[in-house]
């Protein structure tokens, strides 16, 4: 089996099939076929890039153990992920930049529940932040660019394309969060990659970089890797800074995949949304809002994409009888 693991630890142009041009067969004229060259990605194009977006992008120290960080603001502000700074015994950790040149931060603030944490660095102007596309506009297929500090190699770059969209990590710990939402991509990720930039071929900021997919704790990568969003990486930023509270979304059950799709309830919490809403142990939710809901991964997405104080109806099957009722969703509880 595979184990899904954050990785922390220190450590365009698009090829496609030829177009055909079909002669006007009404002219009168032999009929004609053209045959164009398919577009050809320019290599050369990545490599400026990635001379671009790297002095955007930082390693980051704390303790023994490593990551790496992406440049928000002139003035030293730097996007991370959370799990990166959890092993933080104090509120300074340590930055090395592009060109060699390292400084003392300060951790402002993580969010577990996102895994997006920021720091910032004391005394510095003029840095080079990133540019940050809308991650919303991502397609499956897209050539990224993984760019950080795996296993302690500073600057690398690898490079990829985006695999699949709105992933759900269930974590192996029973009390820790899951992720959702997530950028899947095969551009390689290892150790020390966390908190690194995942960039279109815009030199734009699409993903931040936070786990990926192994056979064990000792292994490394598959293939597989994973990325916050940016829409949402960011959003979670600037609530860190401006110190104010990162909200989540809360509907109040344990689910299963069902046998015959959706999410089957196995336990709903006490004076949870799910509970005021008159859902039951055994109901089959089908859809929340205009989310179809095939498994149990689909219903943490859709959860987690809502906003807390949200109504939405949901539809539920209730011992084969199609139902809906309305959920207001809440604040989780720490």
């Amino acid at each position: 089996m595979l184990a899904l693991m954050a990785i922390a630890a220190v450590g365009g142009g698009a090829a496609g099939a030829a177009l055909y041009a079909q002669g006007d067969s009404n002219s009168g004229g032999p009929e004609t076929t053209r045959v164009v060259d398919a577009p050809q990605l320019d290599y050369t194009s990545l490599a400026s890039i990635a001379s671009g977006v790297s002095p955007s992008v930082v390693s980051i120290q704390v303790g023994q153990n490593g990551g790496s960080g992406v440049v928000m603001s002139e003035d030293g502000y730097i996007l991370t992920n959370a799990h990166v700074l959890a092993v933080a015994t104090s509120d300074q950790v340590r930055v090395r930049f592009s060109n060699g040149d390292t400084a003392q931060a300060t951790i402002v603030g993580a969010d577990e529940r996102s895994d997006i944490g920021v720091i910032h660095v004391d005394g510095v102007s003029g840095l080079t932040p990133a540019t940050f596309g809308s991650s919303s506009e991502v397609l499956v297929g897209d050539t990224v660019l993984a760019l950080g500090s795996p296993l302690g190699f500073d600057g690398s770059v690898t490079q990829g394309i985006v695999s699949a969209l709105d992933r759900t990590l269930s974590p192996e710990e029973p009390d820790a969060p899951a992720l959702s939402g997530l950028l899947q991509t095969d551009a390689a990720i290892n150790r020390g990659n966390s908190g690194g930039a995942l960039v279109n071929l815009a030199g734009e900021v699409i993903g931040i970089n936070t786990a990926i997919a192994v056979e064990n704790q000792a292994g490394g990568f598959l293939g597989v890797g994973f990325a916050v969003p940016s829409d949402r990486a960011t959003a979670v930023a600037e609530q860190l800074i401006e110190g104010d509270e990162v909200s989540h979304p809360y509907l109040g059950v344990r689910v299963a995949p069902a046998e015959t799709g959706g999410a089957l309830i196995g336990e709903v919490s006490p004076g949870s949304p799910a509970e005021e809403a008159g859902l039951r142990e055994g109901d089959i939710l089908l859809r929340l809002g205009d989310r179809p809901i095939t498994d149990s991964n689909d219903l943490v997405s859709a959860v987690q994409s809502a906003e807390v104080g949200q109504t939405l109806e949901v539809e539920f099957e209730r011992d084969g009888t199609p139902q809906t009722t309305d959920v207001t969703l809440a604040e989780v509880a720490d």
